[in-house]
């Protein structure tokens, strides 16, 4: 669908590393600020038990998975809102994103340069979040401008509607409050969407990229455990993660990973739970199509109708929707086999009215005439 998640933070934090191990490729992860200018970009598979389990029942020529993009945005530094260290160039890459994935360095490495000279999770938050509040203030700052005269004296329906948004918006921001901290209607919310562009409304989680021993203990981190506390406060997610172990298991091979994974005494890597934990962010939800030529693993926002769905395995399948043939994977992975879903009355007809939900298996009955 063309979703992307920007991988955000101050300069040598993890960033790349975890880039790097995401996508298994190999950005420049150097021990110095501004190592990555321009963003880098990959599109990485999302882990997804039930595919695999799908993959074996139905033995298709082709397995192909949900997929989300990362971009590799350079390092915020303090008074990127103003410029500073190509901050303006670094904002707009951000501005392009979806949503944000924020690393924040958790560990201590004498070796490793921190460009604050110490290392404070809360702090690095807060100079990262407050340049983007900046940000989003100079712009409503310049909307105001233009549309305060026209809604008070001109009574203009468009910019009546701005300032609503705009006022609110102009107060939380000037108290130092991300732009999603504001109720908005759902008029209000895609207005603002579409016309402001605002980084602090996108859905942000963050990285805790935590010591290698502290990864088995992270009870007893107290850097991990600052970062928790802030982010339950914003009610966003925190995900632990060793860059540095993640990078490792990036260059093994599937049973080398699975062995390494359980001598740490651990079910799922980190980067599974990122990728995950951004698919969710993203408001994602995947149905699956079956058959003996593919399964395959379909992204959709949630809330799309059937006839929406259709429309992301092709346009002509919206066009023509007719209806759609349902089950759930629960069904399935209880039952063992697609006969035995249908023999049970599992198998269920259901027209354009109908929303998918999130593990639904579908086939699309259409018609489009020429």
């Amino acid at each position: 669908m063309g979703l992307k998640a920007g991988i955000v933070g101050l300069p040598n934090v993890g960033k790349s590393t975890l880039f790097n191990a995401i996508t298994n490729s190999h950005v420049e992860a150097a021990n110095y600020p501004f190592a990555t200018i321009n963003p880098n970009t990959g599109v990485v598979n999302v882990p997804d038990e039930r595919l695999d389990f799908l993959t074996d029942l139905f033995k298709p020529e082709r397995k192909i998975p949900a997929t989300v993009e990362f971009y590799d945005i350079a390092g915020l530094v303090k008074g990127a809102s103003h410029g500073e260290g190509l901050g303006n160039q670094f904002l707009s890459h951000i501005r392009e994103c979806d949503a944000i994935v924020e690393v924040v360095r958790c560990f201590n490495n004498a070796d490793i340069i921190h460009v604050e000279e110490s290392v404070d999770p809360i702090r690095d938050i807060e100079i990262i979040n407050l340049e983007l509040v900046m940000a989003d203030l100079e712009t409503i700052n310049k909307n105001y401008e233009k549309y305060e005269v026209k809604s008070r004296i001109a009574k203009d329906k468009e910019a009546i509607l701005a300032m609503s948004i705009i006022r609110p918006l102009k107060e939380a921001l000037e108290q130092g409050k991300a732009a999603r901290s504001v109720s908005l209607t759902q008029e209000q919310a895609l207005y603002c969407k579409n016309n402001f562009h605002l980084l602090t409304t996108k859905p942000i989680i963050y990285v805790a990229n935590v010591g290698e021993s502290d990864l088995s203990k992270l009870d007893n981190c107290e850097n991990y455990q600052k970062v928790v506390k802030y982010a339950k406060e914003e009610n966003n997610e925190v995900i632990p993660v060793s860059c540095q172990i993640e990078a490792e298991l990036s260059a093994l091979e599937p049973d080398e990973r699975k062995l390494y994974l359980d001598d740490l005494g651990i079910k799922e890597s980190g980067l599974e739970k990122v990728i995950k934990a951004t698919y969710r962010l993203l408001d994602l939800s995947t149905f699956f199509t079956v058959g003996a030529d593919e399964c395959r693993a379909w992204t959709f926002k949630n809330n799309m109708s059937a006839p929406e769905c259709a429309g992301v395995i092709h346009t002509d399948f919206e066009k023509g929707f007719i209806k759609a043939e349902v089950y759930s994977y629960d069904a399935i992975h209880e039952l063992g086999s697609e006969a035995a879903v249908k023999e049970a009355g599992k198998l269920r007809t259901e027209g354009k009215g109908y929303y998918p939900k999130d593990g639904d298996i579908m086939f699309f009955r259409f018609n489009v005439t020429k």
